[in-house]
């Protein structure tokens, strides 16, 4: 088999200043080079027990990065390796270049190429893919356009784009492109990295703070005296272009694999009423019902979530 993933840094079970525990199980950075961009990340080898040596690819959500999964990584490696991304534009990854921004289907064409340069030689020629938020986004259209390469895939608090009508096409163009000629502000300099988890721990998705010192370093780098995000300021600008609810539809009931949807009580999704459609359209849908937030994987007890995920790869 290809060596999958490129070493950078010697292996490690914990990155400075964060909330994970010294007992975690080691994982080894790693970068991928594509064409235009560099993906970097973290990998566990498979465990001894391990029956199979299918690769496990999981993928953040926006905003975040590979430590995401630093609780949830170790406990799949007894059926296979598992690598983690950081996204285009997150973490330890490349950014676009000036004068791009961050669609979701360069994401999708990012994760095409890596699998297709790193991990063609696998036992049966697939992968198996678990994504979180937008991760789960990007899997499932991933999963639709190349269903030849997807073993099973698991969505956690996931289940489809976000869309828009199509009467505000226009409306959301006109301010993606006066908020790309506006440019983003300047950036806070927080001065520490706890300081800067400390804001992290409000927003959308909310975190303990265990978990946003847990996920926060990663997303950092100095700046004089103090942090700043390292993450691409562009991240937050707002889509040109979105799927209509329509073309959502028709990318799910293009999946042909496996699917689990890891629905959280508490998550982004719990509160919505119109996901019936979405569920209906996979051919091949198992859900799993489990206790927490939209970061069910990472913050409070990940057991259940574990053992959801295991359960479902385990029993093909």
């Amino acid at each position: 088999m290809n060596d999958m993933a490129i070493p950078t840094e010697a292996s490690c079970s914990q990155p400075e200043g964060s909330g994970i525990q010294e007992s975690a199980p080691a994982f080894r950075e790693s970068e991928w080079k594509l064409r235009h961009i560099t993906l970097a990340g973290l990998s566990w080898p498979p465990a001894p027990e391990a029956h199979d040596n299918t690769p496990i690819i999981m993928l953040h959500g926006w905003l975040d990065n590979s430590l995401t999964f630093v609780k949830l990584a170790p406990e799949l490696t007894a059926l296979g390796p598992v690598y983690v991304l950081d996204f285009a534009g997150h973490g330890h990854s490349g950014h676009r270049p000036e004068g791009q921004s961050y669609l979701l289907m360069d994401y999708v064409a990012d994760l095409a190429e890596l699998v297709e340069r790193y991990f063609q030689e696998t036992p049966d020629g697939k992968i198996n893919l678990v994504g979180h938020s937008l991760g789960g986004i990007v899997g499932a259209l991933y999963a639709a356009a190349f269903p030849e390469r997807i073993r099973n895939l698991v969505m956690i608090d996931s289940l489809g784009a976000l869309s828009r009508p199509v009467k505000e096409t226009i409306p959301q163009l006109r301010k993606a492109i006066k908020k790309r000629i506006a440019g983003s502000g300047k950036q806070v300099v927080y001065p520490d990295i706890a300081t800067a988890a400390k804001a992290r721990e409000g927003g959308l998705s909310p975190l303990s703070p265990e978990a946003a010192l847990t996920l926060i370093p990663r997303n950092m780098k100095p700046q004089g005296d103090g942090y700043v995000w390292q993450t691409d300021p562009r991240l937050r600008h707002p889509s040109p272009l979105m799927m209509t609810e329509e073309q959502v539809l028709a990318s799910l009931a293009a999946i042909e694999t496996r699917v689990l949807f890891v629905r959280a009580d508490q998550g982004l999704l719990s509160y919505r009423q119109d996901l019936d459609k979405r569920a209906e359209a996979i051919a091949h849908l198992q859900i799993a019902k489990v206790p927490g937030g939209h970061h069910c994987h990472l913050d409070g007890e990940t057991g259940p979530v574990v053992t959801a995920i295991r359960q479902f790869l385990e029993n093909e």
